[in-house]
């Protein structure tokens, strides 16, 4: 193969991954759509691509009756994947945080994951600032940004925001009080109590926090 072959063949898989980071897990049809790739293309790239450990592939959860024929398959993006786009954090942070721990005691751990969100807050009250027309969930999103890939999801019971990539994965693995204190920080910044459902910290494919809709009170007789 020659150099031109090769690099295309990378540049077309690094535009895989990144659009499993930004969309969550899908299909060999949606990819191909999404890339406006052929079948036989996005089959050479996802095998590739799990055959390196980067991809892996489970099958398609289906709600209500299943339809004729073989589930489709969807693939998601492995710890080895998301390394590919820079996690914020490595082992040497985790040690560093134990020895913090260790030295100024658990409350250190709490203030620290407490700093991490506080870019997200500023950035939220800016862009509420700048468009105070922007709805508290979509100026959320924005201020997450790159580094969280998010997208909001309609559900019928409110919606659902999900991040499609965590800068902090490893180390809140570990220390689960840095998805705790953003959990938080939703809930403070949307006004209502948030429930996290998923988390890629312990495992799943995506984080992804319910923000349920506003209770509407019910009159009262006089």
């Amino acid at each position: 193969m020659n150099d031109t072959v090769h690099d295309t063949d990378n540049s077309t898989r690094e535009r895989v991954i990144r659009s499993i980071l930004e969309h969550g897990p899908s299909t060999a049809r949606e990819l191909a759509e999404r890339l406006s790739l052929t079948p036989a293309a996005i089959r050479r790239h996802l095998g590739a691509l799990t055959d390196s450990g980067a991809l892996d592939s489970r099958e398609q959860r289906v709600y209500g009756g299943r339809g004729r024929g073989r589930p489709s398959k969807v693939f998601f993006l492995t710890d080895a994947g998301r390394a590919d786009f820079h996690q914020a954090y490595d082992e040497l942070a985790i040690v560093a945080i134990r020895r913090l721990i260790e030295a100024a005691g658990p409350e250190a751990m709490h203030e620290l994951a407490a700093e991490h969100v506080d870019e997200i807050e500023q950035r939220f009250h800016e862009l509420r600032a700048e468009d105070p027309s922007l709805s508290p969930i979509d100026a959320l999103t924005q201020a997450l940004g790159a580094n969280y890939a998010p997208s909001i999801k309609p559900v019928r019971s409110g919606d659902q925001i999900c991040q499609h990539h965590c800068p902090v994965a490893h180390v809140a693995a570990e220390y689960p009080q840095f998805c705790e204190v953003e959990t938080q920080l939703f809930s403070r910044l949307l006004g209502s109590h948030v429930q996290r459902l998923a988390t890629i910290a312990h495992g799943d494919g995506v984080c992804t926090t319910h923000v349920p809709n506003p209770v509407i009170p019910s009159k009262t007789r006089k």
